[in-house]
């Protein structure tokens, strides 16, 4: 009953439910951060290590107990190196610049109209494209080569891009605060395993950008002429005119409480 009593005593009123919130709300954001994504199975698995570690010093497995006190003497390092990319996405989301700021309503459902078509006619004709839409997180330092251009975004541009015989169909598009800002741009492939093989080139840039940041990728299948977007590094396959467009309204819309102009 004491212990109580002192526990009531040294209790901060406004500073210990301050921590408390605190620590509590950047848990829930890491569990969002690594929702989904092999960041989890890696958390599953350093679990059983400690669990194994606990078992080992209760039972007296002394060559046991020994490596792994070793192994998690160096933990913060092994986390680091486990988990670069989502610290790194982590870190680059605390610096995020928003998406399409100067842009009415208007102008922004124009903008996915337009994308939206231009993905369609590209899927009926068999004409393979990557479209890379900057969302929050700056995404220049993971482009590579690429043509610098500046052009309002429209259907028919989109298209020429991605036919065959340019020069630039083979990269990437990017998008960035509603204007086409680059073309032919190489993106970092994916490096999980667990990727289907049936997915080509531009389905592993796709995932392998979006793994690294919160932008959206649109994948058109040459093979298929199949439409796919991909947002954090999963994929959605197979999407017609009226569920690719809901998608990208939902994901490059999250304004759509501030007044429309």
């Amino acid at each position: 009953m004491s212990g109580f009593f002192d526990f009531i005593q040294n209790f901060r009123w406004l500073l210990d439910p301050l921590d408390v919130v605190i620590v509590a709300f950047i848990i829930y954001r890491i569990i969002l951060l690594i929702k989904g994504t092999r960041a989890v199975q890696m958390l599953f698995g350093l679990a059983v290590i400690l669990l194994v570690y606990v078992t080992s010093q209760v039972t007296g497995l002394y060559t046991l107990h020994w490596i792994l006190d070793n192994f998690l003497s160096s933990i913060i390092l092994v986390i680091v190196v486990l988990f670069q990319n989502d610290i790194r996405r982590a870190l680059i989301h605390v610096g995020a610049n928003p998406f399409f700021t100067d842009l009415s309503y208007r102008e922004e459902n124009e903008i996915i109209s337009e994308l939206v078509k231009a993905c369609v006619n590209m899927a009926n004709r068999r004409i393979g494209a990557l479209v890379v839409i900057e969302r929050e997180t700056g995404i220049k330092d993971f482009l590579e080569v690429g043509t610098e251009i500046d052009s309002k975004v429209t259907s028919d541009l989109i298209a020429s891009i991605f036919l065959p015989y340019s020069p630039l169909h083979d990269g990437a598009l990017v998008v960035q605060q509603g204007r086409l800002t680059r073309a032919g741009c190489f993106l970092p492939l994916s490096q999980n395993p667990d990727i289907s093989k049936a997915l080509g080139t531009r389905h592993r840039a796709a995932i392998g950008l979006t793994e690294l940041v919160d932008a959206v990728a649109i994948v058109v299948s040459e093979e298929t002429g199949k439409i796919s977007m991909v947002v954090g590094g999963r994929i959605t396959r197979d999407l017609d005119s009226t569920a690719l467009s809901r998608v990208l309204k939902t994901l490059l819309e999250p304004r759509n409480t501030r007044k429309k102009k």
